[in-house]
């Protein structure tokens, strides 16, 4: 089915249609969102599915033996059946959802991490990570006496692997890094770093932030072999406020709550409480049964393009605007990976970024403007934050023409 799905005729201006809010102005003119990066728009297929649970059978789950729990919880479970079927998970139980990666992230370091980091023992990181996946640790590290170590970012903003291997060590513990650059768009080799850690210590724990890749390129956990993987809704075309820890079951089964509370109980007395089996035992509380709906109809909706077909459409869009942004004088792009996703940061001499965000903005083009939640990377190449434009499979070239329009006419103003 996969491959037939991969072989449709891609068609940009049908695929617009299917998002409203592509049709929409900002300060009078035709909405250009290149701020994929961040949050990506929603289909219609996906805003429906959400008000279709609202209107006909919005209940608790687990819980209810009338008609509308029996359809919500099904549609929960489904939702979970599809994401393993998505990242090829081995089991449903290794699916838990959380409020997104930085919760996923958050859950193994208190969970995991809390059992099985001690004194002296090693976490590597990247240069390139987002906040979320570097507070985390340096908690836990402060919490338990451990070492955090750093890889080292080349000019081209791509991971010293050779540093990386000297890193590694008999005290390694952890390896936590992003599979995509949310800042450079570098698509890191994380199946050699995997293997790595491995063959370093069998034992060692490695996470990958999906959060930039999932909505790219087809990602199997399984092939990867990584311990957990995590990623959010809202980047791959679905709601927010849900997402993604994969994590291996026997992993998962050993690990204690990260937090506690209705249906992550077998049973409760005062004389002691007993947990529920994976993945329950992690999802505390009234879950997000919506977004996982929204969620599932998101994947729907990506597997109706077809992955190959949205890699190749946005491998398109970021070759022409690459070109487009190096022939701007005093523009210097941040991050020259050979392999890179739709992503682009970039600098103008004697110019703050804020201010050609502010610039676009007037002409209708959304971009991110800052750090990026990477201050890190920022410091690394002595720079006080980027413009940064991220394209999906929905935007085009003549989108892109009006952006280079826009910024070289808002250059201009600001020198």
């Amino acid at each position: 089915m996969q491959e037939i799905l991969e072989k449709k005729i891609f068609d940009v201006d049908e695929i617009r249609k299917d998002f409203p809010i592509l049709e929409t102005l900002s300060n009078g003119r035709p909405l250009i969102y290149f701020d994929n990066a961040a949050t990506s728009q929603k289909p219609n297929s996906v805003i429906n599915a959400l008000s279709d649970y609202y209107r006909n059978y919005n209940a608790n789950i687990h819980r209810g033996v009338y008609s509308i729990s029996i359809k919500a919880s099904e549609a929960y479970e489904n939702a979970k059946n599809k994401i393993k079927e998505f990242i090829n998970a081995s089991s449903e139980r290794e699916i838990i959802f959380t409020r997104g990666t930085t919760e996923a992230i958050n859950l193994i370091t208190y969970s995991y991490g809390l059992e099985n980091i001690h004194e002296g023992d090693e976490i590597i990181i990247s240069e390139m990570e987002h906040h979320a996946n570097i507070v985390p640790w340096q908690v836990l590290c402060q919490k338990k006496k451990a070492v955090l170590k750093v890889i080292p970012v080349n000019n081209n903003g791509e991971l010293v692997i050779e540093e990386y291997q000297n890193l590694l060590s008999k005290r390694t513990r952890i390896v936590s890094l992003c599979h995509i650059s949310n800042t450079l768009g570098t698509i890191n080799p994380v199946k050699e770093i995997i293997k790595l850690a491995k063959l370093n210590n069998p034992e060692t724990a490695v996470i990958i932030d999906g959060a930039q890749a999932i909505q790219h390129m087809p990602v199997d956990v399984m092939e990867l072999g990584a311990d957990f993987y995590v990623f959010s809704s809202h980047k791959m075309y679905g709601p927010m406020g849900i997402g993604v820890l994969y994590g291996k079951a026997e992993l998962l089964e050993k690990m204690p709550p990260y937090q506690t509370g209705g249906d992550m109980i077998s049973r409760v007395s005062f004389n002691g409480t007993s947990y529920n089996d994976i993945p329950m035992k992690f999802e505390a509380g009234t879950p997000n049964v919506e977004g996982a709906v929204g969620m599932k109809a998101a994947i729907d909706y990506i597997e109706s393009i077809g992955l190959k077909n949205i890699s190749t459409a946005e491998n398109e869009l970021l070759a022409y605007a690459s070109e487009k942004l190096n022939e701007i004088e005093g523009l210097s792009v941040i991050g020259n990976a050979k392999n890179k996703a739709s992503v682009i940061s970039f600098t103008v001499n004697g110019l703050n970024a804020f201010d050609i965000g502010v610039m676009l903005d007037g002409s209708g083009v959304a971009v991110r403007t800052g750090l990026h939640c990477t201050e890190p990377l920022m410091d690394r190449f002595k720079i006080a934050g980027t413009v940064r434009a991220s394209f999906a499979f929905y935007n085009t070239k003549d989108e892109i023409d009006v952006f280079i329009i826009a910024l070289k006419k808002a250059i201009e103003i600001l020198s």
